[in-house]
């Protein structure tokens, strides 16, 4: 048999998605931008269950679809391996409806899986490098203290459901930078990443909190080192009628709509 030589950057372009909430609607709507895009691969950062109506459908097409996929904390409740008294009532309630309702396959599918992914070219997290489960990242100072933490030059979390980005400049020998710079990043915002390390939210498919209700996604390119955001349109409606079809907590549907 000849010797297969492998290339020793595999992955020039990526998909990174996060946050799918069982939400098939959103979660099909950008698995067709993505496949539209000619990416290599697609990774998602967890919580591919939790307040939505669909879990079995997105843990498949996760499975599928996904050459990399994290467990997030929403994952852990609905297995019974995290706490959920400081959840919302919302969310506690989705997640025990998820916990009876979801298959056999999607209970051994997520319960395969880890918060964190450190053996490629850049690291991903579902919450962040010091956290892997819980902590949101979302001002600079604590955002500087997580780059310090990452495994790697790049990473990338989710879990805070806005796409956002912060970076800090290389330092001299000796210096230490003690805030990152960053922003909330809207569709078509572009990153040359080439330089300085990077903590990096692609955003939610399922559920986007930050203003825009559209399903969010982040191409890749690794030997470029050019990170582009993404937001696609999807049957909204389609998705809130699932979950009040559900008997879940109408306001889980009625978010949707805000982005919120």
């Amino acid at each position: 048999m000849p010797t297969i030589v492998r290339p020793a950057h595999p992955f020039m372009r990526l998909a990174i998605l996060s946050d799918i909430h069982a939400n098939l609607p959103a979660f099909e709507a950008v698995l067709a931008d993505i496949e539209a895009s000619e990416v290599d691969q697609s990774w998602c950062l967890g919580d591919v269950v939790g307040y939505g109506a669909q879990p079995d459908e997105c843990a498949a097409l996760a499975r599928e679809r996904c050459s990399v996929c994290l467990v997030g904390n929403h994952d852990l409740a609905a297995l019974d391996e995290l706490d959920i008294s400081t959840f919302s009532p919302a969310a506690s309630a989705a997640v025990r409806w998820t916990s009876e309702t979801m298959s056999a396959e999607t209970t051994d599918f997520l319960a395969a899986l880890a918060p964190a992914e450190t053996d490629h070219e850049v690291a991903l997290y579902h919450a962040s490098p010091r956290d892997p489960v819980w902590e949101y990242v979302l001002w600079p100072d604590q955002a500087a203290e997580c780059i310090r933490a990452q495994a790697k030059r790049v990473s990338f979390v989710g879990h805070s459901h806005v796409a956002l980005f912060f970076a800090l400049a290389d330092q001299a020998a000796g210096e230490r930078s003690l805030d990152a710079r960053g922003a909330q990043a809207g569709a078509g915002t572009s990153l040359e990443i080439g330089r300085g390390r990077w903590l990096i939210n692609p955003g939610s498919v399922g559920q986007p909190r930050d203003g825009d209700s559209r399903a969010a996604w982040l191409e890749l390119d690794t030997d470029a080192w050019h990170a582009v955001y993404h937001r696609v349109d999807y049957d909204i409606d389609g998705a809130a009628d699932a979950i009040v079809a559900a008997g879940l907590p109408e306001h889980l549907a009625r978010r949707l709509y805000v982005g919120q």
